[in-house]
């Protein structure tokens, strides 16, 4: 396992694993990676959705968190951190997630889902920071280098489940507060 502090551009896009897992670049980001990724993937979400039926979205979603927990696992791996914040298919999937389950919507509660999703998965309160706790005990625990297919996996599965739950509670309360909407 390498130990790199602070990955490049020319690092990120030399390898198609390394480009998903940093969202095209966006993990990059001086600032809030976990945001700017998050805002990418609104981004490439409102683009799709004229594209793509919802089943194709949710298809590529559902395969995008399966790979997911092998890209984000490998990069991880070869940045030798856990959780590295440039790391964003994460919140990538996750927010597509939400809002495939919460659109079509406005632009208000989608800013809503936005800063909750955010909020959620910057805070970790709760079940959240308890799955997050959960697999990064796991991988103290658990840490042989170089890790094989299974570890990389699960350490994957670990940096996606916690951004997994922050969706299922942001959407949650977006349909809550859509159907307030609705009624009123």
């Amino acid at each position: 396992m390498t130990n790199i502090t602070k990955p490049s551009l020319l690092w990120v896009f030399s390898s198609p694993t390394r480009i998903l897992a940093f969202g095209f670049g966006s993990g990059l980001a001086p600032i809030a990676p976990g945001t700017v990724g998050t805002l990418w993937a609104w981004a490439i979400f409102l683009i799709a959705q004229y594209y793509l039926s919802i089943t194709t979205i949710l298809c590529l979603i559902a395969l995008g968190i399966l790979l997911g927990c092998w890209i984000c696992g490998k990069v991880s791996e070869e940045l030798g951190k856990k959780d590295f914040g440039g790391i964003v298919w994460d919140e990538i999937v996750a927010f597509w997630l939400v809002l495939a389950l919460v659109m079509p919507t406005n632009i208000a509660l989608q800013i809503l889902a936005f800063a909750l999703f955010r909020l959620f998965d910057a805070l970790k309160p709760s079940l959240i920071g308890k799955i997050d706790r959960h697999f990064k005990t796991l991988e103290d625990s658990q840490h042989q280098s170089p890790s094989s297919f299974k570890q990389i996996l699960w350490r994957g599965f670990g940096i996606i489940a916690d951004d997994l739950a922050a969706a299922l509670i942001t959407v949650i309360i977006v349909v809550i507060v859509q159907t307030m909407v609705i009624l009123y």
